[in-house]
């Protein structure tokens, strides 16, 4: 075996290496210096090779990880293993087997990642307002769950929505309710929910729910329901000719559509442990009603609706709820709940 200046051997009795010494000999240096080589810690590795090139690779004993060098520094190579950040975790748990801790951001701020690789994270975007004077349901903010999603070393700017407000009383304008403030984690987002319909004169066209991570109920006469946004959420419900608005969109089920005096009900939000316990997020909320039966808000945080002149029930905070539309007996009618701010939760595996 002969063995070139940096360290590879090659196979000296080759017919290629015979043939081709120097470009063997090339080939095996070019080996060295981007192959794994193992060294049993950083510091033994940085005595070795003083002045790594970028695209240089190694392990380390101590940890049995692997490292690129990617220019300026050695970084963990990706999909060598979980993620960690350097926040204080909100919470730890196990499950099968599994020891996980967790952060969650209620309002917006930093996450610290030491540690690229793998997490599972859940971000939810803001609920929306509801609309007034027998108003649609506000639709859920988005909701947005990823396992094994790759963060990279560094600090990840964390954005919770805000929920959209509730639309005021106006017995002419009759407005829609705000849609929610979308949220988010690095480069993962989720779309804040769309606003409830004011009545026969509110949002967009004759009464038509905003568009949203769900979207808003119907309101007036006929109002049709907004949009969701494809893999966050669903579409809100339609009003009735009888004045009764149809319900928010959630993140588990459509808003439900009025019928007769009866206003829809907020679509049902979606479950999952992230923190080691079910919990249900992203509901719809229920629509208001003109002294009929006002729809109940979805499961989820998803507020309910009014059949009078008082305001409409609230969205859930930090779980994305819809806020429900307006009732009407006289005028000037009930204003619009407002919707719920969203959440952003990342665990890891320790």
């Amino acid at each position: 075996m002969a063995v070139t200046p940096v360290g590879n051997p090659y196979v000296e009795s080759s017919d290629l290496v015979a043939n081709y010494p120097g470009a063997s000999e090339a080939l095996a240096e070019r080996i060295d210096i981007v192959g794994v080589n193992p060294f049993a810690n950083a510091a033994a590795r940085d005595a070795a090779i003083p002045s790594p090139v970028q695209g240089q690779m190694c392990s380390l004993n101590d940890d049995n990880k692997g490292y690129r060098y990617d220019g300026s520094a050695w970084i963990l190579f990706s999909g060598a293993g979980d993620a960690n950040f350097t926040n204080a975790a909100t919470g730890t748990f196990s499950s099968g087997g599994i020891n996980y801790k967790y952060i969650t951001f209620t309002g917006s701020g930093d996450l610290i990642v030491d540690q690229a690789g793998f997490a599972d994270i859940l971000v939810i975007g803001g609920g929306a307002g509801g609309g007034s004077l027998e108003g649609g349901g506000g639709g859920a903010g988005g909701h947005f769950s990823l396992v094994n999603a790759y963060l990279p070393v560094g600090t990840l700017t964390v954005v919770v929505g805000a929920g959209g407000a509730g639309a005021s009383v106006n017995i002419d304008a009759q407005p829609s309710g705000v849609n929610g403030l979308s949220s988010r984690l690095g480069g993962y987002s989720a779309v804040g929910g769309g606003g409830g319909a004011g009545g026969i004169s509110g949002a967009g066209t004759r009464g038509v729910g905003q568009t949203g991570g769900s979207g808003g109920g119907g309101g007036g006469a006929g109002g049709a329901g907004g949009a969701g946004f494809s893999s966050q959420g669903n579409n809100g419900g339609t009003a009735n000719a009888n004045i009764s608005a149809g319900g928010g969109g959630g993140a588990g089920a459509v808003g439900a559509n009025a019928s007769g005096s009866v206003a829809g009900a907020g679509g049902a939000g979606q479950s999952n442990s992230f923190t080691g316990s079910a919990v249900t997020r992203s509901g719809g909320a229920g629509g208001g009603s003109n002294g009929g039966t006002a729809g109940a808000g979805g499961v989820g945080g998803g507020g309910n609706g009014t059949n009078n002149n008082t305001t409409a029930g609230a969205g859930g905070v930090n779980l994305g709820g819809g806020g429900g539309g307006g009732g009407f007996t006289a005028s000037p009618g009930g204003a619009g709940g407002a919707g719920g701010s969203g959440v952003v939760i990342v665990r890891v595996v320790v």
